[in-house]
């Protein structure tokens, strides 16, 4: 089927800004225009992308499916386009990184900062997500690297993985509200007390799940948060007993301490990926060596 590219990129702006009148502003046209690419396109397609009404408009199920397709390839000219922009320079550019609130704080800014003061021209854009949801920001090409815990249940065959660290899982409490300095806990003994952890959506509760059901026991725990940070503090005032990641220690508070554990927790590793299937950027390229 043959269809005009800017068909496309008509749709992909209304899809995304859900707006007539905002994709007419991004794409410098009128929005009777842009109205009429996107009937153009579902006639050619057979149909319906959009449901509009009065005050909103939405992708039908039909639309989504499209989106889901056009976005990645949208994103690849877009990348595309910048790297013949660079042309091979680093005095320009851009450096596009997805990592979770916890990598970006406790791990990259050191090396963000280094980055930034030895190339400055250079533009650098974070994209914060859970590890999970990093893996589809790289596939769908809206970044060039990705920081994330491994093991990483999203992570396929399709990207390039190097490792960073190891680093060691910790369980957390507060020694004012729990009685277990000169205690060994088995897990089954742990499920006695709250468990404080990240959310379902992240590689750390995936990791500690799947570890808990390796010993036949059904982990429920009492808090879940999308923070590390949070999941310290609450534990600091009593809350439970939290499951972190042992780089985000530093600094905490010196009433919490670490819980000894009867079985031994297998260490992580923190990876960064990138695609195999397209070319790194001279800025992308040049950050990874910080990592050799």
């Amino acid at each position: 089927m043959d269809i005009n590219y800017e068909l496309y990129k008509v749709f992909y702006h209304v899809a995304v800004s859900l707006s007539f009148s905002e994709a007419s502003k991004q794409l410098f046209i009128s929005q009777s225009a842009v109205s009429q690419s996107v009937k153009v396109l579902e006639k050619k397609l057979n149909q319906n992308l959009f449901i509009r009404s009065t005050k909103k408009v939405q992708l039908t199920p039909e639309g989504e499916i499209l989106l889901r397709h056009i976005e990645p390839a949208i994103h690849l000219i877009q990348r595309g386009e910048n790297q013949l922009m660079e042309a091979g320079s680093l005095g320009g550019g851009q450096l596009r990184i997805g990592a979770s609130d916890t990598i970006c704080r406790y791990f990259l800014v050191p090396y963000l900062s280094r980055f930034h003061k030895e190339f400055p021209g250079i533009h650098i854009k974070v994209t914060n997500q859970t590890s999970i949801g990093c893996v589809d920001l790289l596939e769908n090409g809206q970044v060039d690297l990705i920081f994330t815990n491994y093991p990483n249940s999203r992570l396929g065959n399709s990207g390039h993985l190097r490792k960073v660290r190891s680093f060691q899982d910790v369980f957390i409490a507060n020694r004012h509200y729990f009685s277990l300095e000169n205690q060994k806990l088995t897990f089954r003994e742990l499920l006695n007390y709250p468990i404080l952890m990240l959310t379902r959506q992240s590689t750390t509760s995936e990791y500690l799940h799947n570890l808990f059901q390796q010993h036949q026991l059904d982990l429920v725990p009492e808090i879940e948060l999308s923070s590390n940070d949070l999941l310290l503090d609450l534990a600091s005032i009593g809350l439970g007993i939290a499951f972190v990641p042992d780089y985000c220690l530093p600094g905490t508070s010196p009433d919490l301490f670490q819980i000894t554990l009867a079985e031994e927790l297998p260490p992580r590793q923190l990876m960064i990926v990138h695609s195999e299937q397209l070319p790194l950027s001279p800025a992308a390229k040049k950050f990874m060596e910080y990592f050799d």
